[in-house]
């Protein structure tokens, strides 16, 4: 799937068609309804409270089975729903009758023209977005963080009072974007992911860049110095660019891009520090500093004070800042063993990313595998007490270690969470984390991975007596 840029945010199309009825889809339905635009909605999956949805708004629903070429025909232009992957028919026969591929990115543009800050990367981009949003408020700005988060942006536009809109950015998004040019657009890192959406890693690669394809000239792009693949998109486009890092690779970093010309975010002496050297927060005061938690904390730094916060607002919400659900978040301690629910890291990368922060680990991990290669967690087994396989892929993930240190007893498959946590426990020596951080989907067992960190932390709970 592909959309071509253009130089200016296009016109509001007035007939769409909108596949798939997930949160997006139906915000972008009510909302082209309110504007007076023509709406014809193909789900692949209608049910009786989808169908109620489209109904009270008057909106027509056409049969998967309609040949898609003869709908696409009566519309000028298709809003697929954001993850739909690349690989169904409705983009091929889009692209065979010219009719673009638009985003909820791109009617939001048409029809509102408040500034938008963007953040975008394989992880870490709900705590970035939600830490910049606290930084623009903290600084005066009124702003909400939206895109892919509880609050698409297409309905965050019907809010008169905000300033400025902190949009996540997924990769499913970008890809379906015709034109996206915020004022501060970020990207965070790049790993392998999706690849049961995005036809190719290359293809995932390009929605990630893309969110600096139409930038102008007073536009600021932020980059991530440190990430190989971030780095070699620096400088695409017509945007400034401004870039972090964290010590010490920020050091050497830092001395290149000063000759460069280009500003750079870091962490020196412990703190964090603007290009100018002014101190914004000490790492110490952060409410946790693994690598991961102070990148983003330098990335949202970065990304807010190139967006018109003040250095007292970032610093402010630095402080206050605790950390998001299912985000390596802290479950409990029994025995000298701490117990962590990291079940937001649905790909390998972010998996890496958690253990990395401890020094003795059992790791709980597995799930509905998005097509990724889950060898390369293989990497890890020096730091690995132990290691529980979960759900479709739990197989998967003990083969991983095949060749390792880690074999025999210390590879428990379990049946279930329950399992899991059992097996973790039996495993644990004082002195250890036992972290689950799956690096796959939840929809084998759950529903979504934040009724499986909910789970896995009642259940930890109840079996160290712990009351909550």
């Amino acid at each position: 799937m592909t959309s071509a840029a253009t130089s200016a945010v296009p016109p509001a199309p007035r007939r769409l068609l909108v596949y798939g009825l997930g949160i997006t889809n139906r915000a972008v339905v009510a909302a082209a309804v309110r504007r007076q635009s023509a709406v014809m909605v193909i789900d692949d999956h209608p049910n009786p409270d989808k169908q109620a949805f489209l109904a009270g708004l008057g909106v027509t629903s056409v049969e998967a089975s309609t040949p898609l070429p003869e709908v696409l025909a009566t519309v000028d232009a298709l809003v697929p729903t954001p993850g739909l992957a690349e690989s169904h028919p409705v983009f091929a026969a889009a692209a065979l009758l010219d009719v673009p591929v638009l985003s909820e990115f791109d009617l939001a543009a048409a029809w509102d023209e408040r500034p938008v800050i963007s953040i975008t990367g394989t992880n870490g981009k709900t705590t970035v977005t939600m830490l910049v949003t606290s930084m623009m408020n903290r600084s005066g700005r009124r702003a909400a963080a939206v895109g892919n988060t509880d609050t698409p942006l297409i309905s965050a536009i019907d809010d008169p009072d905000l300033d400025v809109f902190v949009v996540e950015a997924s990769s499913f998004r970008l890809a379906a974007t015709r034109h996206f040019a915020p004022r501060v657009a970020t990207w965070l890192n790049f790993a392998e992911d999706h690849l049961d959406v995005h036809a190719t890693l290359e293809g995932y690669e390009a929605a990630k860049a893309r969110s600096w394809r139409d930038l102008d000239p007073t536009a600021i792009a932020v980059a991530n110095i440190e990430d190989p693949v971030v780095a070699r998109h620096v400088g695409e486009g017509s945007a400034s660019f401004v870039t972090y890092g964290i010590a010490p690779l920020a050091e050497m970093a830092r001395t290149v891009l000063t000759d460069a010309g280009l500003p750079h975010y870091c962490v020196v002496d412990g703190w964090i520090v603007t290009p100018e050297g002014v101190r914004v927060v000490a790492v110490s005061e952060l409410f946790r500093s693994l690598p991961h938690d102070v990148s983003n904390a330098v990335a949202a730094t970065a990304t807010a004070l190139s967006g018109g916060a003040t250095v007292e607002g970032v610093r402010t919400a630095l402080r206050e800042f605790v950390g998001l659900a299912h985000r390596v978040e802290f479950v409990t301690e029994s025995n000298g063993v701490r117990w962590f629910d990291d079940s937001k890291a649905t790909a390998p990368h972010a998996v890496l990313a958690a253990v990395r922060g401890f020094d003795s680990v059992v790791l709980i991990a597995g799930g509905r595998n998005k097509g990724l290669d889950l060898g390369v967690l293989a990497e890890l087994a020096p730091r690995l007490r132990g290691l529980v396989g979960i759900g479709e892929s739990g197989a998967d993930v003990l083969a991983a270690f095949s060749n390792s240190v880690l074999a025999g007893d210390r590879q428990v498959l379990a049946a279930s969470m329950e399992d899991a946590v059992e097996a973790a426990a039996a495993l644990a020596d004082a002195g250890d984390a036992v972290l689950l951080s799956p690096g796959c989907a939840s929809f084998d067992w759950y529903d979504n991975y934040g009724q499986r960190g909910d789970d896995f932390a009642r259940l930890v709970r109840a079996r160290l007596g712990v009351l909550t």
